[in-house]
């Protein structure tokens, strides 16, 4: 009866912190900037990230037990929720929020979550064995003791690769809230499956299901709020951290945020076969959904088919070997390059 109640009445939570920031944030001074963006549109809520974050925390807390596993994700998502409702309102140094993720990831793995081995989907091959161990080597560190090296560079990275994986996605209202509720859901059925018997995660990511089904209520097109950076790097990071609770399960996850993943890493390989830097800001017409739009794409088309290519390979992910995931994975890429040829502006290219 809990699995259903709490993510019910996490959902309900999250829709009433809405419904007042629909209220109470244009009496804050609290909304988006659309002239910053050459839109015609009045100013709306922004950014109700941090709604999803507030209600998050206080089933967390409630439901988990207080371990320095736990305390270390609740204190890693305040910092994140503290520094990005900032810049979301007041951009800041883009080496600021590099250095502001490591951290926060650096304190989710010191903490206790972490990944000790990885699934090598070439087993076999080159001589590689079935597991690629990361805790082979330890670093002493003051204040965590031993922590293992090659574990804590794989899990900060991939953590920062979360985080960002969504909000680099994050063109288009909706988008976001979508991937993240299949994403959850997924990883929350994957917890109830042989493998994981995981319930506790199960929960968690039922809760999350639910946070991300009200947000996206309020922000798929045409928009009454927009959750802003601080909801996208949120989601993104809940993603990255509940793999790690489920045992590593990161191809699972890479199979449902591939979209986004993919996606960027496209953009900055093109960037760089133009010699640009692979760093810049968002460019009109780099990513997939500005191409598709260009194309005569509507917002919620392009969200659509966000949603059908994240849940088909995140549903198939739960059934799949692990050298049959990362065939996945090679289908979905060339999907994704298929895509980009089919919205490609050779006006655009060209210069």
């Amino acid at each position: 009866m809990e699995l259903f109640l709490f993510p019910i009445l996490a959902f309900v939570c999250c829709v009433i912190l809405h419904l007042f920031a629909l209220k109470v944030f244009p009496k804050w001074n609290l909304l988006d900037f659309p002239k910053r963006y050459g839109l015609t549109r009045k100013s709306i809520p922004y950014p109700t990230g941090i709604l999803a974050i507030i209600t998050f925390l206080f089933f967390f807390i409630f439901l988990e037990q207080t371990t320095g596993q736990s305390i270390g994700v609740v204190f890693a998502i305040a910092i994140l929720g503290i520094y990005s409702l900032v810049d979301d309102r007041r951009p800041l140094p883009s080496w600021m929020r590099l250095v502001i993720q490591i951290i926060i990831a650096f304190i989710i793995f010191a903490t206790g979550s972490r990944i000790y081995t990885i699934t090598n989907p070439l087993d076999g091959m080159f001589g590689l064995g079935e597991l690629i161990k990361l805790d082979t080597f330890d670093i002493m560190t003051v204040g965590f003791g031993p922590l293992p090296f090659w574990s804590g560079i794989f899990t900060i990275m991939w953590l920062g690769l979360t985080i960002n994986a969504l909000n680099w996605f994050d063109g288009i209202p909706g988008q976001v809230s979508a991937l993240s509720t299949i994403g959850f859901l997924t990883i929350g059925f994957l917890s109830l499956s042989e493998r994981v018997n995981q319930p506790e995660l199960a929960m968690l990511a039922f809760v999350l299901t639910g946070i991300a089904l009200a947000c996206l209520l309020f922000d798929m097109p045409p928009p009454r709020v927009l959750m802003g950076d601080t909801g996208a790097m949120f989601f993104g990071l809940m993603l990255g951290v509940l793999t790690l609770y489920a045992g590593g399960k990161v191809a699972t996850a890479f199979l449902v945020l591939g979209v986004p993943l993919i996606d960027s890493g496209l953009v900055i390989t093109q960037r760089i076969l133009k010699g640009t830097s692979p760093f810049k800001g968002t460019i009109k017409g780099e990513h997939l959904h500005h191409r598709l739009q260009e194309k005569g794409w509507s917002d919620r088309q392009i969200i659509l088919l966000t949603a059908v290519l994240g849940s088909l390979f995140g549903i198939t992910a739960l059934f799949l070997s692990t050298q049959e995931k990362f065939i996945a994975a090679v289908v979905l890429l060339l999907i994704m390059v298929g895509l980009r040829v089919y919205s490609q502006n050779k006006k655009a290219e060209a210069s």
